[in-house]
């Protein structure tokens, strides 16, 4: 940071240690849900500190503001990871399209840095309208999923995934395992209801050749993955 903003922020730290402020910002029931920084030169400094120690790879830009995601920790990690293998089989191993564990997504090729999300799997179909730019995907790729942290507002990317026509979109709740699919209907992305296979009720794709459901476990529950083309395959995760 610059002199003046590192002589700001030791000042105030020194501050609220020495003050009973301390307990009250700290503590869990009255920690702050969101930090605003107006000052500018603070904000880069912050970003370009994010980026020099590799710790900005989930952060994203809503329409200008910086947004920084809760931190990924292992079953985050591990979800991302065999989920993205399971389509790994079913797409590129088809060679139906690609899947990546983790992409930026924007609406623009120029200047895609002022807006932009980067869901945490990205499947991108031969046929789809989705252009690679390098850097990042222009416009809805096919197939989404986005593994939702304790306190992630994933509700509030919606409405950019509709703009971009993003197919399906599969939200996962990383401790719960409590699923949600939503599918674009032409205007926006609305709730998929659960539908009868094989004996069950599942979230039924219509964009790649597998089905989703909770499954309760002793210990915790789990992610069942069906295939649903002509060839068997099913997964626990």
């Amino acid at each position: 940071m610059r002199g003046a903003n590192r002589s700001t922020v030791r000042r105030t730290a020194a501050r609220v240690n020495s003050h009973s402020e301390a307990d009250l910002l700290t503590s869990d029931k009255n920690f702050p849900s969101k930090l605003l920084i107006l000052d500018r030169e603070l904000i880069r400094d912050l970003i370009r500190d994010r980026q020099a120690r590799s710790i900005d790879k989930f952060d994203e830009v809503w329409e200008g503001v910086y947004v920084v995601p809760p931190l990924a920790n292992n079953v985050h990690q591990g979800l991302v990871t065999a989920l993205t293998y399971i389509l790994y089989v079913v797409i590129n191993l088809k060679n139906c399209g690609r899947v990546f564990p983790g992409a930026n997504v924007s609406d623009r090729k120029a200047g895609w840095k002022r807006k932009f999300r980067a869901p945490d799997i990205v499947v991108v179909l031969k046929e789809g309208r989705a252009v690679d730019c390098e850097t990042h995907w222009m416009n809805g790729p096919d197939f989404l999923i986005e593994i939702q942290s304790p306190g992630e507002q994933i509700d509030e990317k919606i409405p950019f995934y509709e703009q971009l026509h993003v197919r399906e979109l599969l939200i996962v709740q990383r401790d719960t395992r409590e699923l949600r699919l939503l599918r674009h209907d032409g205007r926006q992305l609305t709730s998929v209801q659960a539908t009868a296979l094989q004996g069950g009720k599942w979230l039924v794709s219509q964009v790649v050749p597998l089905a989703f459901r909770r499954r309760a476990q002793r210990g915790g529950a789990s992610i069942e993955v069906q295939r649903t083309d002509a060839i068997s395959g099913n997964w626990l995760v």
